[in-house]
């Protein structure tokens, strides 16, 4: 089985009806579970938070979400335009913070230079805002990361990989595509290349070195199978490549878990103490 063969696209392909009703729900419960009616989120002008938002709008209803734009000076008309394009598909009540004051101020007096550094600085500066929103509304932030992206740690720990729910985490990002078009999300949404927008010119695949289509390919194989790198490599899967992805899967691990709590006590939170409905405990 070769990279995007027949065979290992047809095991990501997605029963999209089913998968929007399952997430729908999980949307709705959770929020009221944990108190809540009301969603805010950010909305980037890509396809992963187009596919929540159209989510959290048929779960919770227009009125009861909140979209954020969160441009920065160097983003792109683009990224903003299609924001606001889905915002106005979706007849929610939208907000236009823009963040460059907040992070030039920030990376001025800390003299932040390098690229990475910025776009992390970046990202949780909008999520500072998005929590401030989210105490105002009373609402809850949805997460926008999918499962390509946990697994690999491309994402900023308390930045865009913060959320108090998350319904893509357990999607690929070639199946995120899949249910945006389910959707109705905007074509040229689907269509274009993603990117964070966090320099000009910046794209996914090509920080990645991969396309969404072979890493997704690869992930599914090495995750959900448990294939061996032995046998990833008969698939035909190049030895750097496997080497590479297996590697940002263990290093970004503790991206994926609560802060770990020393153990201290007979019942420790996360390690004893931890259940889905935890009070009265």
């Amino acid at each position: 089985m070769e990279i995007g063969s027949s065979d290992n696209r047809a095991a990501l392909n997605l029963n999209a009806e089913m998968v929007r009703e399952l997430l729908v729900r999980f949307v709705r419960d959770e929020t009221r579970n944990a108190g809540f009616e009301h969603a805010v989120i950010g909305i980037s002008g890509g396809v992963d938070s187009s596919v929540a938002a159209f989510l959290a709008v048929e779960a919770l209803g227009k009125k009861n979400v909140v979209g954020v734009i969160l441009p920065y000076k160097t983003s792109s008309k683009e990224s903003v335009d299609d924001a606001e394009a889905v915002v106005g598909v979706l007849g929610i009540r939208t907000e236009t913070v823009d963040i460059s004051g907040m992070v030039d101020s920030y990376t001025a007096q800390h003299r932040v230079k390098e690229k990475v550094r910025l776009g992390n600085v970046m990202a949780r500066m909008r999520m500072i805002v998005l929590y401030d929103i989210s105490a105002r509304e009373r609402a809850l932030v949805v997460g926008t990361s999918n499962k390509t992206e946990l697994l690999i740690g491309y994402g900023t720990q308390h930045g865009d990989m913060a959320c108090a729910i998350n319904p893509l985490g357990d999607l690929y990002k070639t199946q995120i595509w899949q249910l945006a078009v389910s959707l109705g999300v905007p074509q040229n949404i689907i269509a274009k290349k993603p990117t964070a927008d966090l320099w000009p010119g910046q794209t996914d695949e090509g920080e990645i070195g991969l396309t969404y289509a072979e890493l997704d390919s690869l992930l599914y194989r090495m995750i959900d199978e448990r294939v061996s790198h032995e046998d990833l490599l008969k698939d035909g899967f190049k030895k750097e490549t496997v080497t590479k992805v297996a590697s940002l899967v263990r290093k970004n691990q503790f991206k994926r878990r609560p802060p770990l709590i020393a153990k201290v006590s007979y019942r420790t939170i996360n390690v004893d103490f931890r259940y889905v409905r935890d009070w009265g405990m």
